[in-house]
């Protein structure tokens, strides 16, 4: 029904106001009596063989929802209904910012995929934490955090530390996100010796928390071979808790989108199936050359249960999925869990 009938009715409308069309319409069935049920019914896939133990968290089921999609937090105990085994809310940043100019969300609908240069617009740290004291406690929650666009370079830690110790009593683990393309100074949040001063300064603060909580690192899908080999050195240096692999992509090669409509839609990063391939290479790379050292997430590309597969054979623990769930809708958690309980038998 999703892709036959409210797909492509949503898909003639701008990208951005459907998304927050479609969060509205989420809120507002959900409270209507029977509708939690129904939604829970149709897509819940609950069965023990489909737990995993992974950062020190038990996860219901191995598939999540990527950052980006519930920036600020106000819908996850709604997505919850939808299968998924986690949700990560974000990017959030310390002040709320309104992010790029728009029209900043594009749909290349022949190659399922999606570009963006949302640049980080969010609500801001105290309204994420507003949102997320409702926490009904329903699955795993991950904090995607980032610093403010204004930010001057030698504060870009002082965010990201203001972010980790304000949502630590909220969130389950923290993904350090330093491989957005649509944000400034992308260069110096990829440079290795930044790295290693974000990721100490930012297990120090941990360490100072009763509770300790998991941090991973999100990278991006255009990384070289030399480049992957210094995540894994960083890692082992700094005893990382995982990697997320991997955001969105600046390349542009081998898509069916002309070059004329590419050209019109600029800058931005690239998610969905055109980005599969790229991301699967980079779990298989870091997952082999670490001899899997660390847990890995895998995201990019995933629209449907095979491609998620792919992921998990090539050396993800779990995978998450956004541009996937925008154009093939819920179903695509429930076929996920059910193709790995069909591979569990």
């Amino acid at each position: 029904m999703y892709k036959a009938i409210v797909r492509p009715i949503l898909f003639c409308f701008d990208p951005e106001k459907v998304h927050y069309f479609t969060f509205s319409l989420i809120r507002t069935v959900s409270k209507i009596p029977g509708f939690k049920s129904l939604f829970r019914s149709l897509y819940l896939v609950e069965d023990p063989r489909l737990e995993r133990e992974l950062i020190g968290l038990k996860f219901k089921n191995p598939v999540g929802l990527a950052a980006g999609f519930d920036k600020n937090a106000v819908l996850y105990n709604e997505l919850a209904n939808f299968g998924f085994g986690f949700i990560e809310i974000g990017t959030v940043t310390p002040k709320g910012q309104v992010g790029n100019p728009k029209q900043r969300l594009f749909r290349l609908k022949d190659d399922k995929g999606i570009i963006n240069r949302m640049g980080f617009n969010n609500e801001g740290l105290e309204a994420a934490i507003t949102q997320l004291k409702k926490n009904k406690g329903q699955l795993i929650i991950g904090g995607n955090i980032g610093k403010n666009t204004q930010t001057k370079p030698e504060d870009y830690t002082k965010d990201y530390l203001e972010c980790f110790n304000a949502l630590h009593p909220y969130v389950d683990y923290f993904v350090l996100n330093v491989s957005c393309p649509n944000v400034g100074s992308h260069a110096k949040l990829n440079d290795k010796d930044y790295l290693l001063e974000l990721i100490s300064a930012v297990q120090k603060a941990n360490r100072t928390f009763a509770a300790q909580k998991p941090i991973l690192l999100k990278i991006a899908p255009d990384l070289n071979d030399g480049q992957l080999d210094e995540i894994v050195e960083l890692i082992a240096e700094t005893n990382l808790d995982g990697v997320i692999a991997s955001n969105t992509s600046t390349d542009r090669e081998d898509l069916k989108t002309s070059d004329e409509r590419l050209s019109e839609i600029g800058n931005g990063g690239l998610s969905g199936l055109p980005i599969k391939a790229k991301s699967t290479r980079v779990i298989k790379y870091l997952a082999d050359k670490s001899n899997k050292a660390f847990p890995i997430i895998g995201v990019g590309g995933i629209h449907s249960a095979k491609d998620a597969l792919d992921k998990l054979d090539a050396g993800a623990d779990l995978v998450q999925v956004y541009t996937g769930f925008i154009y093939e809708g819920p179903k695509l958690i429930k076929d996920i869990n059910k193709a790995l309980l069909k591979k569990a038998h």
